[in-house]
């Protein structure tokens, strides 16, 4: 970098060299800087790129993980909420019940799984066991479903790039 910022005239004299000889120096040295700086930035992209691979494995295996889940979950609901004892009204956990009452935006702490419950949940049940209008329950379901249809949308993004970059297996 230094050679580059030197007048050429003065680095000329200095190596006893002709003005001609020292631009293609000059620019010799600044295309290496420039390679250089090339190669430094398609290694930050691509520690990029890898940093995004395992955070969309990490997002597959949670959601593979709540997608198996829920469907047992399912059916011990839909055999349970044919039973008459009062516990029964709902699916939802106490915990799951606590977060929908205390938190302002519930739908950004839960889990997809735990989304899905609350969803798919009676209106009717949900709204009894919060204690809530039925408006507001229907409000909250609307907003757990934006929020699973928004995870959701960004899995399937993760995947497409994931199936676009396995079609290019090597890097020029």
């Amino acid at each position: 970098k230094v050679l580059i910022d030197v007048p050429r005239s003065d680095l000329a004299e200095e190596l006893a060299q002709s003005q001609t000889k020292i631009q293609v120096l000059q620019d010799t040295l600044q295309q290496v800087l420039d390679r250089r700086e090339e190669e430094r930035q398609s290694r930050q992209l691509l520690e990029l790129y890898l940093e995004a691979l395992k955070n969309e494995d990490s997002i597959l295996s949670k959601v593979t993980e709540s997608e198996t889940v829920p469907r047992k979950e399912m059916d011990v609901v839909d055999t349970g909420t044919s039973s008459t004892s009062p516990s029964a009204k709902t699916a939802l956990s106490d915990q799951i019940l606590a977060a929908l009452k205390e938190k302002p935006a519930p739908e950004l702490c839960l889990d997809s799984q735990d989304l899905e419950l609350v969803s798919k949940e009676d209106t009717q049940a949900l709204a009894s066991a919060l204690r809530w209008d039925k408006q507001k329950a229907e409000a909250l379901q609307q907003a757990c479903d934006q929020e699973l249809s928004k995870r959701l949308q960004q899995v399937q993004t993760l995947h497409s790039l994931r199936s676009t970059s396995k079609g290019k297996k090597t890097l020029p």
